[in-house]
């Protein structure tokens, strides 16, 4: 994503160490085209509806767009820089696609967002924020940078669907850098109504109270796993709602 067009070659070499892993972790199918249309197969419905929790600037979505245009988009994103370019990006999709400026967690109000940076020319890098404060993610990826929490609106997932008068959602493509835990708390009425859920995870807990796989896969005991894409002790899952 944004990280391999800004790197430039005079950056500390830690920080070029970073970047290679990152491109080459952009190169496997976790990355690509592949891994969406593996889910838009499984969703086997033109018209799905489809949250993205966590959306950034809306590569996902996008991507989700090409090969489904006639899906109906919820997007979530409180990092207000990444936000103003999903509102930019998104404008001739805006049809299909809401934007909530918004974090989903367990509770509503106010919450702390730990907004990221990065070092040199990538000191703009904004995919690592979390309302979860960074832990081991401030040494095994130690060229991101956290200045300090700002304050963002939250709302729960059960809230925010019931006031949507979603009753069935096809699949959620959830992003939240360590929350997982928080938004599932906040969502079990709407998971229950899922289909498909697609997750990030990692058990070497880079944000504080990260949950690790299997502590991800205890609070949602209806789902199975369909893919893991794993790197390690990091990666991505999809799972299937068995219940629907």
């Amino acid at each position: 994503m944004g990280l391999f067009r800004c790197f430039g070659e005079r950056l500390p070499i830690s920080v070029q160490r970073s970047a290679r892993e990152f491109i080459e972790r952009a190169r496997d199918p976790i990355s690509s085209l592949n891994v969406h249309r593996q889910i838009v197969s499984l969703l086997q419905k033109p018209d799905p509806v489809i949250l993205d929790i966590g959306c950034n600037d809306g590569t996902d979505t996008r991507r989700f767009l090409r090969l489904c245009p006639k899906a109906k988009f919820y997007c979530f994103e409180p990092d207000p820089r990444a936000a103003a370019r999903f509102k930019k990006d998104m404008n001739l999709y805006m049809d299909k696609v809401k934007l909530f400026e918004i974090a989903l967690s367990n509770r509503n109000g106010e919450i702390d967002f730990h907004p990221s940076n990065g070092e040199g020319s990538a000191k703009e890098w904004d995919q690592s924020g979390s309302i979860r404060r960074p832990k081991n993610h401030l040494v095994e990826h130690d060229w991101v940078r956290f200045d300090g929490p700002i304050s963002v609106a939250t709302r729960t997932l059960d809230d925010w669907s019931s006031e949507a008068k979603l009753n069935k959602i096809d699949f959620i493509w959830m992003d939240v850098q360590g929350a997982e835990s928080d938004v599932i708390a906040g969502g079990r009425q709407t998971l229950s109504n899922t289909r498909f859920v697609y997750t990030e995870y990692s058990d070497h807990e880079l944000y504080e109270g990260q949950l690790s796989l299997q502590a991800i896969l205890d609070l949602l005991p209806s789902f199975e796993l369909v893919t893991r894409y794993a790197r390690g002790v990091e990666g991505d899952v999809l799972l299937r709602n068995t219940s629907l």
